[in-house]
């Protein structure tokens, strides 16, 4: 059994959704194995993984348009604030997507499907870098 660990860094822009998966696939070749799985996990409250459509950004503009929508701002409901406006919508948004992902490996590249990414879906307006952790497991 192998086991392979890297850490990413991400640099964002503020809100949006980045694809890592030429990152996280690189980290797979990487790894040397060919059959196992990886494990994608994010090292932060106010940012998440999602694993979405890649063909189309208008389906990423969709869904960053339904969180705005879901989860608003300056919403009175919200006392967590000390960082901001975003700081507990944030939170929130993270809570509601995912903090890590799954994902099979075959013939040594990741199993995703036709029209899947893996994406950092930033949750706060201003850039920051994000820690994402890539463990490889397999044979």
């Amino acid at each position: 059994m192998r086991v392979h660990v890297e850490t990413l860094e991400i640099r964002t822009n503020g809100k949006g959704t980045y694809e890592i998966t030429d990152q996280v696939d690189a980290v797979v070749v990487k790894s040397g194995v060919k059959t196992g799985t990886t494990t994608v996990f994010i090292q932060h409250t106010s940012a998440s993984l999602v694993i979405f459509e890649n063909a189309d950004h208008s389906a990423r503009v969709d869904l960053e348009k339904y969180f705005e929508r879901l989860v608003p701002e300056n919403n009175d409901h919200f006392t967590h604030t000390s960082e901001g406006p975003d700081d507990s919508t944030s939170h929130i948004r993270t809570v509601l997507t995912r903090s890590s992902e799954v994902i099979p490996i075959a013939d040594g590249r990741l199993e995703l499907g036709t029209w899947q990414g893996i994406f950092l879906f930033e949750h706060r307006r201003s850039p920051h870098l994000r820690r994402v952790i890539v463990n490889v497991l397999g044979k």
